[in-house]
């Protein structure tokens, strides 16, 4: 009954004589509420055939790789199958970013354990990966999670409108908030750039603050973009385009500081701290900034809660010493390939000759030598 009162009372706040006269946040909230139900499920649909999109991709363009370092004759981004999987990326990608614009931050953002998942349960039946205890008893967990997180997280959605994206920027929460991040990003920028601190803690951190901004941004434009389809034009405003030009740059800077921890640090550590990383700072911002918590009981506050860190355990259980799939470096020649030398070892061949350079020439002179002793 009181969701129907809720519903009723939101729709005639939406008018545009109502939307002039309110000043409080209340009813700021009044003017966006609308039924949760049909909009919460299309957002968690589109987010979660997204993930899996983006999960099929990875491998996809895993395989890409593995089958052109087999071949060794052109480079991977000549295979028709690599670009399959960028597209479906792409695809997917999308998918997570129009689910924004239907669902809760807070939600959405957790859902990304479903990538993980799916890419383990392809690569197993795929890429012939094996299967670990771990792999079951995270998955297990990660679905658990998801599960609860998802029937216990804030079932209220908002229409994202210009006017409201105004009012949370400058509201006092948002304004402490962003100089807070602000103040511990510059910290931490200076502790890895200047004091050379090079620890996956840090680097990860400073992703995450930039996935906090991310986040909102992303949830903003998304949800501009689905009013304006609607029929609420928003492109007009000019907060949108502020809204996109700090997407376009924190997700630059985010897949930047990304990379670099890739190279430094095993993809095995990256994936869960970067995905618990992201998911704190994505609810942090929808809390702060979104209000997605506001009214929501404790009891749900804390399943929510209980479900994010089920599927933490998950991801990590998952992502933790991952096989590899071992490639032959062309550069190199195996000792197993020689008589009386162990398979450990490897020599480094001469480009510039038809043989093996120096091997050649050493295997060479002792097969002269035994022949001079023997004559």
């Amino acid at each position: 009954m009181s969701l129907l009162n809720d519903t009723e009372n939101s729709a005639n706040s939406s008018s545009p004589h109502a939307a002039l006269h309110m000043t409080s946040p209340q009813a700021h909230r009044a003017e966006i509420l609308e039924n949760p139900l049909r909009t919460y499920l299309l957002g968690i649909i589109i987010s979660i055939c997204g993930n899996i999109l983006i999960s099929i991709s990875l491998n996809i363009q895993k395989y890409a790789h593995v089958r052109q370092s087999q071949r060794g004759s052109k480079p991977y981004y000549t295979s028709v199958m690599w670009w399959c999987g960028v597209a479906l990326m792409g695809v997917g990608e999308l998918g997570n970013f129009a689910a924004y614009g239907f669902a809760p931050a807070s939600l959405i953002a957790p859902l990304g354990c479903v990538s993980v998942i799916a890419s383990a349960i392809i690569s197993v039946i795929f890429l012939k990966e094996t299967v670990r205890v771990s792999d079951i008893v995270g998955g297990t967990l990660a679905i658990t999670g998801t599960y609860v997180l998802v029937t216990f997280a804030p079932h209220t959605t908002t229409h994202i409108t210009a006017h409201l994206i105004q009012y949370y920027v400058i509201s006092w929460y948002f304004v402490l908030y962003l100089f807070l991040e602000v103040l511990v990003f510059c910290i931490l920028l200076y502790v890895y750039k200047i004091r050379k601190v090079k620890h996956i803690v840090i680097v990860m951190l400073l992703v995450a603050l930039l996935a906090s901004l991310t986040v909102i941004s992303v949830k903003a434009v998304s949800g501009m973009i689905t009013e304006s389809i609607k029929g609420q034009l928003q492109l007009i405003y000019p907060i949108f385009y502020v809204m996109l030009v700090i997407m376009i740059a924190s997700c630059a800077f985010q897949i930047k500081f990304l990379n670099q921890a890739m190279k430094m640090f095993d993809a095995t550590e990256v994936v869960p701290i970067n995905f618990v990383f992201f998911t704190a700072s994505a609810i942090v911002a929808g809390i702060v900034f979104y209000q997605e918590f506001e009214g929501l009981a404790l009891l749900n506050i804390f399943m929510f809660l209980f479900g994010c860190l089920l599927s933490f355990l998950g991801v990590f259980l998952i992502a933790r010493n991952r096989p590899k799939i071992k490639q032959q470096d062309p550069n190199f020649i195996a000792m197993d390939k020689i008589p009386r030398r162990r398979h450990t070892d490897k020599v480094q061949p001469e480009a510039k000759t038809q043989t093996y350079g120096s091997l050649a020439a050493k295997l060479m002179c002792n097969s002269a030598s035994r022949t001079h002793d023997d004559s």
